[in-house]
């Protein structure tokens, strides 16, 4: 049972998930600062008052749960819009190194030509 568990843990998969976690956390968190410290100050200079935590009817404190809503919508939109301009980034890359990639294949190709019209002449002129 211990060989196992040491199989599966130490699987790529496993440890791809935990690095995947511990970064997600820490991005999280980066996420968080984010919305609490510069976009949710902007929100309250242009409309006012948006922490609606307050709120509640009776002891059922339904202004926390809308607050909480808020918090996901404003984080789930700064993740979309960072995902967004990552892969934007990285399909900018790609393109430049498939451009990069074809270059050095034409210039093979024109190699090799200029070697085998080298050799031609040379057989040519034995």
């Amino acid at each position: 049972m211990w060989k196992e568990f040491k199989e599966f843990a130490l699987k790529g998969n496993v440890l791809d998930l935990a690095v995947g976690v511990i970064i997600g956390a820490a991005f999280g968190k980066i996420v968080t600062s984010l919305v609490e410290n510069i976009i949710m100050p902007i929100v309250t200079l242009l409309i006012g008052k948006v922490d609606v935590s307050d709120l509640a009817y009776k002891s059922i404190k339904y202004g926390a749960f809308i607050q909480s809503v808020i918090d996901f919508v404003i984080i789930a939109f700064s993740i979309f819009l960072f995902i967004k301009i990552v892969m934007s980034l990285g399909n900018k890359m790609r393109r430049q190194n498939e451009v990069v990639e074809e270059a050095a294949a034409e210039t093979q190709e024109d190699v090799l030509k200029d070697i085998r019209e080298l050799l031609r002449q040379q057989n040519e002129h034995k």
